[in-house]
């Protein structure tokens, strides 16, 4: 009986994708997606703290130089919240928002907010012709509402 080595189908997923969006695969751009399926909506410096734990001769650049890849071949996608660094996302192929926490900055996926792509209709489109629309949405997560009112006996005394 022949035996044969076991093959990851993550790696094997990864290196799909990476080579659907025309991308070389190597291993650095390997665990930068992989990185992005552990922490959606992670900045670059998550993403490389998580890629130096498999691959500790990378560099924060090369991560940074993954990410850009990425965005350029429409393989991930980076959001800007206000007054935070960039995040990124795998998620790239529908017209998606973001819910994001102004005291801990965990960040939530919304689906299209009204009907099909691009969501909104602006007042005025100005003659252009809308493609997508971004919406950021911030507020309280449930976690900190809650650590907020545990805390609070005004708060606790109204439940």
């Amino acid at each position: 009986m022949t035996t044969h080595p076991t093959v990851d189908a993550r790696a094997v997923d990864t290196a799909a994708r990476l080579r659907a969006a025309g991308l070389r695969v190597t291993d650095s751009r390997r665990a930068v997606v992989e990185a992005l399926i552990e922490r959606p909506h992670a900045s670059a410096d998550e993403l490389f703290a998580v890629v130096a734990r498999t691959l500790p001769a990378t560099s924060l650049q090369s991560v940074y130089n993954a990410l850009g890849d990425f965005v350029d071949a429409g393989l991930a996608r980076r959001i800007e919240p206000a007054g935070r660094p960039g995040l990124f996302e795998l998620r790239v192929d529908d017209n998606h928002h973001h819910l994001i926490c102004s005291q801990c900055g965990a960040v939530e996926d919304v689906d299209c907010v009204v009907g099909a792509a691009p969501c909104l209709t602006p007042s005025d489109a100005h003659g252009y012709a809308v493609q997508v629309a971004e919406v950021t949405f911030w507020g309280i997560c449930p976690a900190c509402a809650n650590a907020g009112s545990a805390g609070d006996p005004a708060v606790a005394g109204a439940a």
